[in-house]
């Protein structure tokens, strides 16, 4: 996997095309690509009535990436340059940062306006949106079922290093973001199994778990460096009589 870096893009060129299971919003599921896409999007532009969608596939169309079908694209508000990579064995993972839009497992925050305007009054992390969006790419042959199984430790893996970030909301540690996506490709193979127990899949989870506490410890200094927010004056609502 080769990373190349334009403006708002950071693209993971695959060499080939590979199959890729994922959840990201341009092409998700089990798919047939060539390249893996990042779009930095601005904290400005998610307004409430934003069509992430539409403007996301527009976007790649109006770039010319998505010809032929030869991509999965995904977005994050966390900047393009922060994206951070590990290689263990036959794995490469590539993954961006932000957890301003961060959760806990089985504990969903308010995200309206409101409540984010209010929480920005205590800390400065809630001045920003951001996600964790992790590529991996796998040198070996797998059967599908064993491509789910690669996911599930990848994501074990985004939320063991989310923890051991030691971010702390209402609800305890945070395990993750609102809106985080991981991509997993690999060439169509005979290995059955990447779970734990196998060395695919102990590459797998140190490869994602080295990147992804490498950026959320990136993002978690530079909101102890932001100037306090802002003071924010709630609005009171009046009450008819």
């Amino acid at each position: 996997m080769r990373l190349a870096q334009s403006g708002p893009w950071l693209i993971a060129d695959l060499g080939r095309e590979q199959e890729v299971l994922s959840f990201a919003p341009h092409r998700p599921g089990l798919v047939r690509a060539s390249r893996i896409i990042w779009r930095e999007v601005r904290n400005s532009d998610l307004t409430p009535d934003f069509d992430a969608q539409r403007w996301l596939d527009e976007s790649l169309d109006a770039a010319r990436l998505a010809a032929n079908g030869a991509c999965v694209a995904m977005m994050t508000s966390r900047r393009i340059d922060s994206y951070r990579e590990a290689r263990r064995g036959p794995v490469h993972a590539v993954a961006t940062v932000g957890l301003g839009n961060a959760e806990r497992i089985g504990h969903r925050r308010a995200h309206d306006a409101a409540s984010l305007a209010s929480a920005a009054q205590d800390s400065p992390r809630a001045r920003s949106y951001g996600t964790i969006n992790i590529a991996v790419a796998i040198d070996a042959g797998l059967t599908s079922p064993a491509m789910i199984e690669a996911l599930t430790i990848a994501t074990q893996a985004r939320t063991a290093a989310i923890i051991g970030a030691g971010l702390r909301l209402p609800s305890g540690l945070a395990t993750g973001t609102g809106t985080d996506c991981i991509a997993i490709a690999a060439d169509r193979g005979e290995t059955r199994y990447a779970g734990l127990h196998t060395a695919l899949g102990e590459a797998i989870g140190r490869a994602v778990h080295d990147c992804v506490l490498q950026g959320a410890q990136d993002w978690i200094d530079e909101q102890i460096l932001l100037p306090p927010a802002k003071p924010v004056t709630p609005i009171t609502p009046t009450t008819e009589t």
